[in-house]
């Protein structure tokens, strides 16, 4: 998972077919709220993706072990 610099938005683009997550929070001051943006393939990062992850940890194995993490830059 990534949290963008200030004043970018979260992409599909940027994170399609990966296992890869941005956030990013901004602030409404108009209504006074804060809103947070988070984009993710859920194809690849859903239950299935989690569930290889957390079966990875509990393995001792590398966390990223079968996942497709890619090296994304904003």
């Amino acid at each position: 998972m990534s949290v963008l610099p200030e004043g970018v938005a979260p992409e599909i683009g940027r994170v399609h077919k990966t296992d890869y997550a941005e956030i990013n929070v901004f602030a409404d001051t108009v209504t006074g709220t804060t809103i947070v943006i988070c984009a993710i393939d859920n194809l690849g990062k859903g239950a299935s993706g989690q569930a290889v992850q957390n079966a990875n940890l509990a393995l001792g194995l590398p966390e990223t072990a079968g996942l497709r993490i890619g090296a994304l830059s904003v």
